[in-house]
Order: structure tokens, then C-alpha cells, then sequence
């Protein structure tokens, strides 16, 4: 005979514990890292040669130039796909959206038509079917 064995979490609080919670704990173990690591950095400059801080200092300016024209590479690509989205809405969901308002006016009018023509016509029936059914009730003809 074979059993069926079911697992329950005993302890609710940690089932609730995603594993996003655990990047953002290495994220904050990485900058606080780089952090200590800068200041580390500054630390030890302080107390070189000017020679030795010259060429750091050269070396942290071709970083931030490079860094600037990545920046400036992804803003250009930003720009670009903005205009790509824009583009879109004005050329393919704009037309949908026109089409989707004069299909909802069209529905409207067969509504209102078939209402007019065919609904309030057989409830004018019923309802004087029912008015005939409770006079002939009422004179005794029918039960």
C-alpha cells in the first residue's frame, strides 16, 4: 500500500521569502565593497608622490570618457526607439483604435435597431397576451 506523503511548510514567514530578497542583499554587499574600496583607494593616494596620483589621476579620466561615450551611445539608441514607439502609435494603433470606435458605433446602431424593431414588439405581445390571459381569468373562461 502506497501512502501520500504532503509537505507543509512549517514556518510561514520564511515561505514568503522570494529570492530576489537575496540579490538585493549582494547588491548591497557590493556597493558598500566598492565603497570601502574607494576609499581605500583615496586613502593610499593621499600618501604617494604627485607622480603616482598624476597617472591615476590620468587613467580616471580616459575611464570617465569612455564612460561618457557609452552614455552617450545608449542615450542615442533611447532616442531612436523612442521615435520607433512613436512611429507605432501614431501608424498602427491609431487606426486600429478609429476602427475598433466606428465598429462600436456600428454595434450601437444594430442594438438600438433590433431593440426597436424586434425586442419592444414581442414585449408588447407578451404583454398583451397577459393582460388578455388575466381577463379571461377574470370572467371565468380560463383557469
Amino acid at each position: 500500500m502506497s501512502e501520500i506523503v504532503v509537505k507543509q511548510d512549517s514556518d510561514p514567514i520564511t515561505a514568503d521569502k522570494k529570492p530576489a530578497d537575496k540579490n538585493s542583499v549582494w547588491i548591497i554587499v557590493g556597493v558598500v565593497l566598492v565603497i570601502l574600496a574607494v576609499t581605500a583607494g583615496i586613502v593610499v593616494l593621499a600618501g604617494q608622490s604627485s607622480e603616482v596620483t598624476t597617472k591615476v589621476r590620468d587613467i580616471f579620466i580616459i575611464l570617465l570618457a569612455l564612460e561618457m561615450f557609452a552614455i552617450g551611445t545608449a542615450l542615442i539608441i533611447l532616442i531612436v526607439q523612442v521615435a520607433a514607439l512613436t512611429n507605432l502609435l501614431q501608424n498602427e494603433v491609431k487606426p486600429i483604435l478609429h476602427s475598433t470606435t466606428d465598429t462600436v458605433n456600428t454595434l450601437k446602431g444594430t442594438v438600438k435597431f433590433l431593440s426597436n424593431n424586434v425586442s419592444e414588439p414581442v414585449i408588447k405581445l407578451n404583454q398583451s397576451l397577459a393582460s388578455l390571459n388575466r381577463v379571461l381569468e377574470l370572467l371565468k373562461l380560463r383557469k
